[in-house]
């Protein structure tokens, strides 16, 4: 049976009541909200932004370049790392005969080359190169920039982030493997060695198919990928396929330093690190770990300045060398500076020159001809 709607005499009381801007929202077949946003029966918003404003009490939104830096200051160390190659693995006997095996990584003329600061960079951090380059091999832009620091091209640069500004380094400063202590805990990062394109069971340890039962030729196969049924038909992100293995960033943290030596430049760490011989090693002060003491900070800080007493005044005379040599290369008077052409050929140059003139000379003379 229906339900039987009211008299007619109810209508008319219901509709000569005042209605409420609320209820007519609710008849209204237009919105107020722009189009993007949809039709929408409920009230706008008066303050959006009315939730966790300082004035209710509530403390300051962690937000912002400060905040970040203040989040990150217990994972970020207090000072700088230095690169190193890593030339291989041997082994170290215990005191009670137990073999120990570990890495030797060597550090290759590691100098400073510029200091990040909050105010220009957002941050704290010090740049560090590794070895040497041939200048040949080096672009004018990168030239320009290792003559202002007073610096040879390097091989590899690397950039570590520090905690503040104590964690900052005088420019053109080497540092040495006594830059760590024996027993000291480091974070060492480097990139796995490559292996190429591999199958699933290779680089995702994939148990494979079966091998019988009418499987033909799909033994080591990963099988489906793109189940219909709750994801849409598609393949998702991030699904473990084939492909390329290895040559990752890895970092292997808390390895114990087991020797150091000055002489041959070498820090030997507990344990192995990932990548070939040769591979290009990042070492740091241990995140995980306590910090090193503030007195032996101080010493490393101290002998720094003693090796390096006039780091200051070279990088000044440097930047005044680049500048200079800078202007004589755009009025093209680099010769005229230096007192002395900068290469001069000989007997035996100057005839190669002169054949192979001759040479382009005499084709283009028969081509004339042709023509």
């Amino acid at each position: 049976m229906s339900t039987r709607l009211p008299a007619p005499r109810c209508w008319r009381q219901q509709l000569s009541l005042p209605l409420r801007p609320s209820s007519l929202r609710q008849f209204s077949t237009t919105s107020s909200l722009p189009v993007k946003s949809g039709w929408s029966t409920l009230p706008p918003r008066a303050r959006p932004t009315r939730f966790n404003q300082p004035t209710s009490g509530l403390p300051l939104p962690t937000t912002g370049p400060a905040a970040a830096l203040k989040r990150k200051a217990q994972s970020t160390p207090i000072r700088t790392g230095v690169l190193a190659i890593k030339k291989g693995m041997t082994a170290f006997m215990g005191r009670t005969g137990a073999r120990i095996p570990c890495t030797v990584l060597q550090l290759d003329r590691v100098q400073t080359l510029l200091n990040k600061t909050r105010k220009d960079h957002g941050y704290w951090a010090v740049q560090v190169g590794l070895g040497a380059r041939n200048p040949a091999n080096v672009g004018a832009p990168m030239l320009g920039y290792y003559e202002a620091k007073g610096v040879a091209p390097k091989e590899i640069l690397a950039e570590f982030r520090v905690r503040d500004e104590n964690g900052l380094l005088p420019v053109g400063v080497e540092l040495k493997p006594d830059w760590f202590y024996i027993g000291q805990r480091v974070d060492v990062r480097s990139n796995s060695r490559g292996q190429g394109f591999a199958g699933g069971m290779k680089r995702h340890g994939f148990s494979g198919q079966e091998a019988s039962h009418g499987n033909s030729k799909n033994h080591r196969t990963i099988g489906s990928v793109g189940p219909s049924q709750g994801s849409g038909s598609r393949v998702l992100p991030g699904k473990k396929m084939p492909g390329r293995m290895g040559n990752e960033r890895v970092t292997v943290q808390n390895l114990p330093i087991l020797m150091i030596d000055n002489d041959l430049g070498i820090v030997v760490v507990k344990g192995a690190v990932a990548g070939p011989k040769g591979a290009i090693v990042k070492i740091q002060d241990a995140v995980k770990k306590p910090p090193p003491p503030k007195e032996f900070v101080e010493k490393t800080l101290a002998a720094l300045k003693e090796r390096f007493p006039k780091a200051e005044e070279h990088l000044q005379a440097a930047r005044e060398k680049h500048l200079e040599l800078k202007a004589a290369r755009r009025e093209k008077k680099l010769e005229e500076l230096l007192g002395k052409k900068l290469w001069e050929p000989t007997e035996k140059q100057r005839k190669i020159v002169e054949d192979i003139l001759a040479m382009e000379k005499g084709e283009a003379a028969g081509k004339e001809k042709r023509v």
